[in-house]
């Protein structure tokens, strides 16, 4: 069903629905951790697991949400599917607001849970796999000479080497070589290769 190095993270006050919701993960083989707190979750979790959240809304001390804050403050790519009661709905729709994958409200049934989680550790998995291509990105472009960032930044802008040649006083000769260079250093086998790494990263 997913991959066993991921585990689906429980957090809710309520021994009885931990104990629940640990029940219906072991059921289909999904690694399941629960905790009562937010701060007993925090005090185990480490950025490099993958998986999923599953996180009561209000819970004494730090709350659901105050959770999800800390864990962006932490830029962290967990996934997050709020539990509700009726009454927190405008706060799950703040939640999905800032970044919360998904909520679902009480009473559900166990296969709509399944669902989500099951959709969430791929979303997991997505968000990992972009996450290491702009670190391996930025390892590239930290390579490249100053000139060569240069060179890539107008070639992403659109402009031919005839233009840079110009509008650096090099020759357009030196400009092709930069661009080899550039090409080679982050790895791109095309032109618009190029331009989809580096406008994707956000790093030009």
């Amino acid at each position: 069903m997913t991959n066993q190095t991921q585990t689906v993270f429980i957090v809710d006050d309520d021994q009885a629905v931990r104990d629940s919701l640990a029940d219906l993960m072991d059921s289909v083989g999904i690694n399941v951790e629960t905790y009562a707190t937010a701060n007993d979750f925090l005090g185990q979790y480490t950025s490099d697991r993958l998986g999923c959240l599953i996180l009561d809304i209000r819970m004494p001390g730090m709350s659901g949400l105050e959770l999800q804050q800390e864990l962006i403050r932490r830029d962290t790519v967990l996934p997050i599917i709020f539990i509700t009661g009726h009454g927190d709905v405008p706060m799950a729709v703040q939640a999905i607001q800032a970044g919360a994958l998904d909520f679902i409200q009480k009473p559900f049934r166990d296969q709509d849970l399944l669902d989500r989680v099951n959709y969430a550790l791929k979303s997991c998995d997505s968000q990992q796999n972009n996450q290491q291509q702009t670190q391996s990105v930025k390892k590239h472009i930290h390579n490249l000479t100053p000139r060569e960032h240069q060179v890539m930044e107008m070639i992403v802008e659109g402009k031919a080497n005839k233009v840079i040649a110009i509008d650096l006083g090099l020759s357009q000769r030196t400009i092709e070589v930069h661009r080899k260079n550039v090409m080679q250093k982050l790895e791109a086998r095309s032109l618009a290769e190029l331009v989809r790494i580096v406008t994707q990263t956000g790093l030009a």
